[in-house]
């Protein structure tokens, strides 16, 4: 920007060298040039020449220095509250060196006085304010910032660290008159409007005593979406996906995704009876997906609105993964198809850390998404708190800074100033792939909901409100006055879309039955029947071809490419490997691989994420290999399977659980042919995503009838490494888990496949690396999808006793939920004296104790695998084989913690209450583990002693 300043200071040196070059050569010849009179007059001249320059170059430079003030600053004095009594930033100052009137005090702050004022000046290569004029009068200059930066819109964009981009965005804002709009333009954004708020003003005479989360205060945000979506349609995007908050929702289903009115209305109805189809959840959770064909651009485009709970912006990232999933099965790899637009609320943006990490996701390669629109509904208020104690920045949109993401704050009470920023925002996110967000500055009409009292609380608020012209009113006098529509059209308009309210209204009643299916967000067309059941309920075997074994195997213990050079100790793993091939074994490492390259193969595209998921925090799985010798080359063995198979995508993640556990489960959602995986670092890290667990991924299905495949890979086992990195908590998962304790399902047709289906998710506990295999193939292979939690091992992955043959995963084998004991015990059951009951690790600890205490005979040790839905079928069969036996469950968890809360009822309700299930393992704590190695090998001892002591629960009460 300095150049034109430099240019300006040439010129005047140019000009006088000039003078004084003429002047010597009229001179007489051989005078002495310091008595010439031209010589003494250039002095002074020159002196002269450079108080002036020097004054031409600070002039200039004070304009430009104001013109940037602007630019970086003028959003803190623009007009942005509708209601005209707070700022929308908490620090509501006026910046000392703004103009907002012709200050001459302001003026002077600039080293200029009132005669610059009509003064022109070089406008610098920075600023558009000049359309096709290069100089411009200050009067001009500050009027025009003024015009750009100062009115309705406050545009925050001067800390982005690239130049074409803010240079974009100036040209966006600053270029005379580029703020118009057709006659036609205004009178399609009237009739959005006039939608926007009779579509509240009807459901407040129907319902007046329902909550509903209306829109009243910031009905501009319906033309605000669907500009939005009229220019993202015109620059190519065919699927948008939405996530929001309730405020709106039921607006934002009727006149955005055109929900049918009617089927919005029966909601309302509380003699309308659920189906049988799950708990259901109330109107303003629910999801919803439509294809239609956009009337602006006439090109076809499907809308999906998430389905998501009360937590709020829990939502974001499982929209970002449901877009990248979708961006991927198009082949769109620069998000020009398929895009996201999420909506917040202003204290949710601010105050909620899950916003903060999808925003870290958005330029990841692997959980990009190319650009999303952000929509914050600024209530200036979040539910009673001001904002002043909900966030400590300025705005409530300042998180959005971290990843460059220009921020366009706008007066929710001009619709034009939205619609125009709204173009603007789908122009960016198509021209840059990036992220922008849209600040609707606006008001709440009614208080947090239609039932509450907001004169409580903020009663100087609520009396402005109240005072408050609709913007209806105010935009269609201002048509009106400008004679773009006549009352008479308004009026009709109005009309016409009453009259269709009521007519939805009316068919309304015919409704009976709340059918939740047409409330899917993401539906996947020929999985399942028309009615939305599977198309069997039967899973084939899960077992595999012993060339198949054998090609995986190879491929895992070598490295695809030529001339690269892998690290020793990666080699070392990879003739490990090797070994176990020639020998037809494998360890855990490779039963995840037989797995994955198995579905590979079958067109079945996997995904694994997570924090270190590459390597494996346990270094056992090396699916990306690095190049010691070439920096960032990289080699991923598992896509060097077979010709023509489907894609492996393995995913270091960013440091976050919440965020990109949402991020998985919203890739799952779209399609049922894919394998999804999410890896915690240490099976207790899920704590921190805990509400992705608990809101959709145990609670999908009943809510929202959302069939979900998801896997948790949760690294799980008591060896000594403090609290933090023992457990990862399954009685949580156990106790969200819904089959009933103390009732044994009908074993008729295939059991288990039934009993998957009826549950709300699995857990299991694998102890060997073939029934990991299975376990992960059965997923695919089953005619619904569940999410799948595994309780995976750390110690078992180098374990030598935790291999399996290849054998176990011959053709027609299949995943075991329970695997009885094969050893001399179940040769005599007669004879066995304790049946030990258990899942995990902890099998090996007790298969070793009890060869050293030589008692083989004496006590059966059996493994459930599957936990959840519990096989009752199977553990009845062993309680019935080992009749003389008493019965134990021995885990290495706390009694109050892992399974013993939730099989102990079961195992009771299999043997009716006629035996007693025993308890093994630790006492009761606080503490998941103790921290002591001592501490954990001496509870270890004491529990085995107690396992294999024979008479040890004798003298016990039952």
């Amino acid at each position: 920007m300095y150049f034109a300043w430099l240019e300006d200071h040439k010129n005047v040196h140019e000009s006088w060298d000039g003078f004084f070059r003429n002047m010597q050569a009229s001179s007489p010849s051989g005078e002495a040039a310091e008595t010439r009179p031209s010589t003494l007059l250039q002095g002074r001249v020159m002196s002269h020449s450079l108080d002036m320059a020097q004054k031409v170059v600070e002039d200039h430079l004070a304009v430009h220095t104001l013109i940037r003030a602007y630019q970086i600053r003028g959003h803190h004095v623009a007009q942005l509250d509708p209601l005209g009594i707070l700022e929308a930033d908490l620090d509501s100052f006026v910046p000392s060196d703004l103009i907002t009137t012709i200050d001459h005090a302001v003026v002077g702050f600039y080293g200029l006085d009132e005669s610059d004022l009509d003064r022109s000046f070089q406008l610098p290569s920075t600023t558009f304010i000049g359309g096709q004029e290069t100089t411009l009068p200050l009067r001009e200059i500050i009027r025009r910032l003024e015009t750009s930066y100062c009115g309705h819109i406050g545009v925050e964009f001067m800390f982005i660290n690239n130049v074409d981009q803010c240079q974009w965005i100036r040209q966006k804002f600053e270029s005379p008159g580029i703020m118009q709009f057709t006659n036609a333009e205004k009178r399609t954004l009237l009739a959005r409007l006039i939608r926007s708020t009779r579509f509240e003003d009807f459901l407040a005479r129907k319902w007046s005593s329902e909550k509903r989360f209306g829109l009243e205060g910031c009905e501009v945000l319906i033309p605000a979406l669907k500009t939005i979506i009229d220019k993202s349609s015109a620059a190519g995007i065919d699927s948008v996906i939405m996530g929001m908050p309730h405020r709106g929702r039921l607006n934002v289903l009727a006149n955005v995704i055109r929900k049918e009115l009617d089927q919005i209305f029966c909601q309302f109805d509380p003699k309308l009876e659920a189906t049988d189809e799950g708990s259901g959840d109330v109107k303003y959770h629910l999801g919803m997906y439509h294809e239609r064909i956009n009337r602006e651009t006439d090109k076809n485009i499907t809308l999906s609105l998430m389905a998501n709970p009360s937590h709020l912006e829990a939502v974001d990232p499982v929209v970002q993964g449901k877009t990248k999933a979708e961006q991927f099965y198009k082949g769109d790899t620069q998000g020009k198809k398929v895009m996201s637009i999420l909506m917040h609320g202003d204290a949710a943006f601010a105050g909620q850390g899950v916003v903060y990490e999808t925003f870290h996701l958005s330029e990841l390669p692997s959980y990009t998404t190319h650009g999303t629109i952000h929509v914050v509904v600024n209530n200036q208020i979040g539910f009673t708190t001001d904002p002043r104690v909900a966030r400590s920045s300025p705005y409530p949109t300042d998180v959005a800074r971290v990843v460059n993401a220009p921020i366009f704050h706008v007066n929710a009470d001009d619709p034009e100033a939205v619609i125009y920023v709204c173009r603007v925002a789908a122009e960016w996110r198509s021209t840059f792939n990036k992220d922008v967000v849209i600040d609707l500055v606006s008001y709440r009409r009614f208080g947090h909901n239609e039932m509450d009292e907001p004169m409580f609380t903020q009663p100087l608020m609520y009396k402005q409100i109240r005072r408050q012209e609709h913007v209806l009113k105010k935009y269609s006098d201002k048509l009106i006055a400008e004679g773009v529509v006549t009352l008479q059209e308004f009026e009709e308009e109005v009309a016409k879309y009453d009259k269709i309210c009521e007519e939805a209204y009316t068919s309304s009643k015919d409704e009976k039955i709340l059918h939740i299916r047409h409330w899917l967000d993401s539906p996947w067309p020929d999985f399942f029947t028309a009615e939305g059941e599977p198309r069997s309920m039967s899973c084939p075997p899960t077992g595999l071809d012993e060339e198949v074994l054998q090609h995986i195997g190879q491929t895992a213990s070598s490295v695809p490419l030529e001339d690269f050079k892998i690290h020793p100790g990666v080699s070392r793993i990879l003739r490990g490997r090797a070994d176990l091939v020639k020998n037809r074994q494998m360890d855990w490492a490779l039963g995840e691989y037989m797995a994955f390259g198995s579905l590979l193969k079958d067109g079945i595209h996997i995904r694994l994420s997570g924090q270190d998921v590459e390597r494996g925090t346990f270094s056992h799985r090396h699916h990306v290999l690095h190049d010691q010798e070439v920096d960032k080359r990289i080699c991923v063995p598992m896509n060097h399977l077979w010709e023509n198979q489907a894609p492996y995508t393995v995913c270091n993640s960013s440091l976050s659980e919440y965020g990109v556990l949402g991020f998985e489960l919203g890739f799952a959602m779209a399609s049922p042919n894919a394998l999804i995986l999410w890896e915690a670092q240490f099976g207790d890290f899920h704590n921190t995503a805990q509400c992705i667990i608990d809101q959709f991924i145990s609670s999908g299905q009943a809510k929202w009838v959302r069939n979900n495949g998801i896997i948790l890979l949760l690294p799980h086992g008591m060896e000594g490494m403090g609290p933090e990195h023992s457990s990862a908590r399954p009685e949580r998962f156990l106790q969200m888990s819904k089959d009933d304790p103390d009732h044994i399902p009908e074993f008729s047709g295939d059991f288990e496949v039934e009993q998957l289906h009826d549950c709300n998710w699995i857990v299991v506990n694998c102890s060997t690396p073939a029934n990991y295999c299975h376990v992960l193939r059965r997923q695919t292979l089953l005619p619904f999808r569940k999410p799948l939690i595994i309780f995976t091992p750390k110690s078992l992955l180098r374990h030598p006793d935790a291999r399996s043959s290849f054998d176990d995963l011959a053709k027609g084998t299949k995943f075991r939920r329970l695997i009885p004991d094969e050893g001399p015990a179940s040769q005599s059951p007669d004879q066995v004296k304790r049946v030990i009951f258990c899942t995990g690790k902890v099998y090996y600890e007790l298969a070793k104790e009890r060869k050293q205490q030589n008692l083989e005979r004496d006590v059966a040790i059996i493994r459930l695998e599957q936990i959840s839905p519990f096989p009752f079928d199977l553990v009845g069969e062993e309680a019935d084989k080992y009749a003389n036996a008493e019965l134990v469950w021995c885990q290495e968890e706390h009694k109050n913690m892992g399974y013993y809360d939730y099989v102990r009822p079961r195992f009771l309700t299999v043997v009716a209450n006629k035996k007693h299930i025993w308890y093994v393992g630790r006492d009761p704590a606080a503490a998941p583990a103790t921290g002591n190695k001592s501490t954990h090998l001496n509870e270890l001892k004491r529990f085995m002693d107690t396992a294999f002591n024979l008479s040890a629960f004798q003298d016990r009460d039952l």
